[in-house]
């Protein structure tokens, strides 16, 4: 677990909120959330950007990757909201949390669409 993971865990159960660690969401794919809130269909992902380094989220396969596991995770009902390790320690990405939360009992009683 990187520090940011480490940071916004401890931000959430001081905010009360609710959370799972290293969620499998996909039935076939070993594909995991750092954080997941499945009462609200809410993941979050920290995100280990390093600035001018080319790590694996970086690079063309990885971005790729990442792609398709989020696109996978909002055709099965999945909000993914990508943050990176300054918006953690800034207290943005809980900010964003406490706002998708409070927008979600709206977003659950808005009428579905027939396919």
């Amino acid at each position: 677990m990187s520090a940011a993971e480490s940071l916004l865990e401890l931000q959430l159960r001081a905010a009360s909120i609710a959370f799972e660690r290293e969620v499998r969401f996909h039935a076939t794919r070993r594909w995991r959330f750092d954080f997941a809130l499945p009462a609200h269909r809410l993941a979050v992902e920290v995100e280990g950007i390093t600035f001018g380094v080319a790590g694996r989220h970086q690079r063309g396969a990885g971005v790729r990757a990442d792609c398709e596991k989020y696109a996978e995770a909002l055709c099965l009902g999945w909000r993914v909201l990508r943050v990176v390790p300054d918006q953690v320690k800034s207290g943005q990405a809980l900010v964003w949390i406490e706002r998708l939360l409070a927008d979600a009992p709206a977003a659950a009683q808005a009428p579905q669409r027939e396919p």
